[in-house]
């Protein structure tokens, strides 16, 4: 048998085999005929309507200072140290619980704003913080 003779044509195969292509989409096709009865078997409840948003309120903030002789003032107010204790305690009780800013001045005993401090954790009071001023550049 000799090769190249013209008795074999050597011409390309110009036709798409068709079968792996039908094999495919009958593979798709049993697919798609199962899940899509599956997916549309759901119970139909009407869900109420609510918003998702939270309500933010803000808590107020009590500004309490010490001066440099020692006093305390309560929101501006002056406040002996007999009235100090149950004020924190009713502000503790509050919902939501008001933030303690405390401004002391710079010439102050350490030892009272320590005891104010100290009073306010004693009262349940758990967002206490410090106010100072910036320095001048």
């Amino acid at each position: 048998m000799a090769f190249g003779t013209q008795d074999e044509p050597d011409e390309v195969m110009n036709e798409i085999n068709m079968t792996p292509l039908v094999d495919v989409m009958l593979v798709l096709l049993i697919i798609f005929i199962i899940t899509v009865p599956v997916m549309k078997h759901a119970v139909n409840i009407d869900l109420p309507r609510a918003s998702s948003e939270r309500e933010l309120t803000k808590p107020e903030t009590i500004l309490f200072s010490v001066a440099a002789d020692g006093s305390y003032f309560w929101n501006d107010q002056k406040i002996g140290d007999a009235d100090l204790e149950p004020r924190l305690a009713a502000e503790a009780a509050k919902e939501p619980q008001p933030e303690l800013h405390i401004r002391g001045d710079k010439e102050v005993r350490y030892e009272r704003v320590a005891q104010a401090m100290s009073a306010a954790r004693e009262a349940g009071v758990r967002k206490i913080g410090f106010i100072t001023e910036p320095n001048p550049k």
